[in-house]
């Protein structure tokens, strides 16, 4: 089951990094927040997700323990940026994060998807 929860959490960074990649090069959908970020915000965060995606998927395969602690590092951020979300706090790891409807949808959505991915992105213990 190991395998499955961190192939889910992999594709599913992989998607929100594309996601930020989107929102860079202009798009809009599905962008809930009035205020765009910057594109070389956007560019930033798809890079960092694409990294985290790689290495809660097990890369590099050459370096197993490269990849496990790479993926605790990736599961210790998310939960990290999950609870500051849900305490409402998230402008205190991101800056421009603090509108009312950004910390609306930080409890309801972003938080909580980000708790899950930490669940899900937990590397095996070997």
């Amino acid at each position: 089951m190991t395998r499955g929860r961190t192939k889910i959490a992999s594709a599913a960074l992989f998607a929100i990094g594309s996601l930020h990649v989107a929102w860079g090069l202009g798009a809009s959908w599905p962008r809930i927040d009035r205020e765009p970020a910057s594109p070389v915000a956007c560019f930033a965060v798809a890079v960092l997700l694409g990294v985290a995606a790689g290495l809660v998927a097990g890369r590099p395969s050459r370096a197993p323990q490269l990849s496990r602690l790479g993926a605790r590092t990736v599961t210790g951020v998310l939960a990290t940026r999950g609870a500051f979300g849900m305490a409402g706090r998230t402008d205190l790891l991101a800056s421009g994060a603090s509108s009312a409807q950004f910390r609306t949808m930080d409890r309801r959505i972003y938080s909580p998807v980000c708790l899950t991915l930490a669940a899900l992105s937990l590397p095996p213990h070997r």
